[in-house]
């Protein structure tokens, strides 16, 4: 049993991202397919699928590259984990990178990024930042 599935949704990718792997699978849920909604509107991901042929749902997420086969995610980093949850304020919310990367929040709209939390004045939960 997996304690903290939006973790082990960031490794898989980190690590597929590592070998140059095409797709990855991740075990679905509800948020870790808004999460991959979420990366691939940000233009993290290329393209992702929700496979329900098989007895547990899972989500097979397309990873992108470059054109010089160089991995579009350099990094991945939890921020809000069970044991600790992180919370931020609209106006606190962080910038990745001075904007290049993303923070996702997930607020009482849903998952979003950083920008738009900023813009529609929510605060909330910081996930993971992406850059």
């Amino acid at each position: 049993m997996n304690t903290d599935p939006i973790a082990d949704m960031l490794t898989r990718i980190r690590n597929a991202n590592m070998v140059s792997h095409e797709t990855v699978e991740i075990p679905a849920s509800k948020l870790k397919v808004e999460l991959a909604k979420l990366l691939k509107s940000e233009g993290f991901i290329a393209d992702y699928a929700v496979d329900e042929s098989a007895k547990f749902k899972k989500i097979v997420v397309t990873l992108k590259y470059d054109e010089k086969h160089k991995p579009v995610i350099t990094n991945l980093q939890r921020v809000s984990t069970p044991g600790l949850k992180t919370y931020s304020k609209s106006k606190n919310l962080p910038k990745v990178l001075g904007g290049m990367g993303v923070a996702v929040i997930s607020t009482s709209k849903g998952l979003m990024s950083d920008r738009k939390a900023r813009k529609e004045n929510l605060g909330g939960e910081i996930l993971c930042y992406v850059w």
